[in-house]
C-alpha cells in the first residue's frame, strides 16, 4: 500500500465516522511500559539537577551550561514521569514529559553509549516507569558518537484505540520525542543530529528488536562527557520483552503502509539552528518540561492573547517545509480571522472563527474555546518527490515536532496547548482553499480550565 492509498483511506469524514462501530477492548489494553526481562538494570541518578537556562531561550536556539550526571537529567526531562491523572473508576495512571495521543505512548527510547565518563560502554533501553535503564548489550556499537539514541515505535499501543490511522499518530508522537530529546540535549550543554534514513531491518537485527517494534529515528547527541578506553566487541544481551496484550493485532493497512515507507531515504538530516531571537524571559526549562500538561479545554470569554505571545510562538515553532493557518479567536491587537504563516501573517478570512476551527476539528469545544487554533499543512507531495515513500515518515515526523515547540513555548509564555490528531481532511483543505499540500496535525493555544484529574 502506498501512502497516497494509506493516507487517503484514513480520512476522517462524516460518514465513515458514521459508520465506525469499534469499541474499546479494555481487556486487551497494551502495556504503557515495555520491559526486557533478564538483563542488568543500571539505575538513573534519581532527581537530578534542573537546567537553569530558560525554555525560550532554549527553543531560540540557545545552549545551557553542561554539568555531570547528564545522562540521566537527559532523559528525566526528555522521557520521563512528571505526573499522574485519577480516571474516573478511581485508578491511577501515569503522564510522561513527552506527550502522546491518547497518553498511549508508542515511541521507546533505546541507546547506545561508547566512552561516558561513570557508564558502561553498550546498548540500553530506557525503563520510565522506575527512571532506570535496561542493559541490552555491552561494548562498542560502532556509532559516530560516545551517544546515540534509536527511537522505536510500536503501533499497536495506538491501534488499540485508533485503529487504522494510527500509523499517522505514531509518526507525530514520534515527532514529539525527538524535539523533547533535542530540547533537554541543548539545556544541557549538547547538540543532536536526527537522521530517519537507515535501513530499517538491518538496524533493527542489530539492536535485538522486538518484532512489535520498529526504528523511526536516530538521534546522535554530541557533547556529553567523554574518558579514554577500549570498549571492546559487541556483545547483544537481548532480553525477552514483556507482551503488551493477551492479543496484539496491528492492522493489515498499517504494517503495509510502514513496510512501503521503507523504500527511499534521500538525505534527510535535521540539525536545529541558532537563531537571533530576542529573549523573552518566562520559565526556566527545567519547570516548563516537567509541567507541560494537555489542556483540557481552555477558558472563553474575553481573555486574549496578548500579540507579543504570539509573536514569541510563532517565532520558534518553524520545522522543515511546513505551514500554519491559524484561527484567530482572541489576541489582542489582532483581528479575529483565518491566517497563514510562512514567516508572516497574511489574512485569508476575516471573522469568528470559532465554530469552524471546533467543526473542522470533529467538533472538538476545545478547538473553539482556545485563543488560536492551529492547521498544520505539510507538502506530503514534495516529500515524496525529495525523499519517496519515505517522505511520509519525515512530514509527519516534522509535524510533531513543531508540536512539541508549540508545547514548550507556550508552556514557557504562561499558557497551555493540546495537539489534535483528529480532523475532517478534505474539510480542512476546502476550508483552507489549499491548491497543494495536505493538513497532518491541529492545534490549540490558551488559557486552560482546571483538570481535576491531575496529581503531582
Amino acid at each position: 500500500m502506498s501512502w497516497r492509498a494509506y493516507h487517503e483511506a484514513t480520512k476522517h469524514t462524516p460518514e465513515r465516522l458514521r459508520r465506525a462501530n469499534y469499541t474499546l477492548d479494555w481487556a486487551n489494553m497494551p502495556n504503557p511500559y515495555r520491559h526486557y526481562e533478564g538483563v542488568p538494570v543500571l539505575d538513573l541518578a534519581a532527581d537530578p539537577a534542573a537546567p537553569e537556562i530558560s525554555a525560550y531561550d532554549v527553543l531560540r536556539g540557545r545552549m545551557g551550561t553542561g554539568f555531570v550526571g547528564r545522562l540521566s537529567a537527559l532523559l528525566f526531562y526528555s522521557a520521563s514521569i512528571s505526573a499522574t491523572k485519577v480516571a474516573p473508576n478511581g485508578g491511577t495512571y501515569a503522564l510522561r514529559v513527552n506527550p502522546s495521543s491518547g497518553n498511549l505512548h508508542p515511541t521507546e527510547f533505546h541507546f547506545a553509549t561508547r566512552g561516558m565518563a561513570g557508564w558502561p560502554d553498550g546498548l540500553y533501553h530506557y525503563r520510565p516507569s522506575q527512571h532506570m535503564a535496561e542493559q541490552r548489550g555491552r561494548g562498542d556499537y560502532e556509532f559516530d558518537s560516545p551517544l546515540v539514541f534509536v527511537l522505536t515505535t510500536i503501533a499497536w499501543r495506538e491501534a488499540w484505540k485508533y485503529r487504522e490511522r494510527a500509523y499517522r499518530y505514531c509518526l507525530l508522537d514520534m515527532g514529539h520525542a525527538w524535539q523533547a530529546l533535542e530540547l533537554a540535549a541543548r539545556a544541557l550543554g549538547c547538540t543532536c543530529e536526527a537522521t530517519g534514513a537507515f535501513d530499517d531491518a538491518a538496524l533493527a537485527a542489530r539492536l535485538g528488536l522486538a518484532e512489535d517494534e520498529w526504528p523511526l529515528l536516530v538521534v546522535t547527541v554530541r557533547g556529553m562527557e567523554e574518558q579514554a578506553g577500549c570498549a571492546g566487541p559487541m556483545e547483544l544481551l537481548r532480553g525477552t520483552p514483556n507482551e503488551l496484550s493477551p492479543d496484539a493485532n496491528v492492522p493489515a493497512m498499517i504494517a503495509d503502509v510502514h513496510a512501503a515507507t521503507r523504500a527511499g531515504q534521500g538525505s534527510w538530516r535535521r540539525v536545529w539552528p541558532v537563531s537571533d531571537l530576542p529573549a523573552v524571559g518566562g520559565r526556566a526549562f527545567g519547570e516548563t518540561v516537567r509541567g507541560r500538561r494537555s489542556a483540557l479545554d481552555f477558558v472563553g470569554g474575553a481573555r486574549a492573547m496578548p500579540m507579543e505571545t504570539l509573536l514569541a510562538l510563532l517565532a520558534v515553532a518553524r520545522v522543515g517545509p511546513l505551514t500554519m493557518y491559524l484561527y484567530v479567536h482572541r489576541v489582542a491587537g489582532l483581528a479575529a480571522g483565518l491566517y497563514r504563516f510562512t514567516g508572516e501573517l497574511e489574512l485569508i478570512r476575516a471573522g469568528d472563527q470559532r465554530v469552524a476551527a471546533a467543526g473542522l476539528s470533529l467538533g472538538q469545544d476545545l478547538a473553539g474555546n482556545c485563543c488560536v487554533a492551529i492547521s498544520i499543512v505539510a507538502e506530503l507531495e514534495g516529500a515524496q518527490s525529495e525523499f519517496g515513500e519515505r517522505g511520509y515518515r519525515y512530514a509527519h515526523i516534522e509535524a510533531g515536532a513543531l508540536g512539541q515547540r508549540l508545547y514548550i513555548a507556550a508552556e514557557a509564555l504562561g499558557l497551555r496547548a493540546t495537539g489534535i490528531g483528529a480532523f475532517f481532511d478534505d474539510r480542512v483543505h476546502a476550508y483552507l482553499e489549499l491548491e497543494t499540500g495536505q493538513v497532518v496535525y491541529h492545534f490549540a493555544i490558551g488559557y486552560p480550565v482546571a483538570d481535576p484529574r491531575l496529581e503531582y
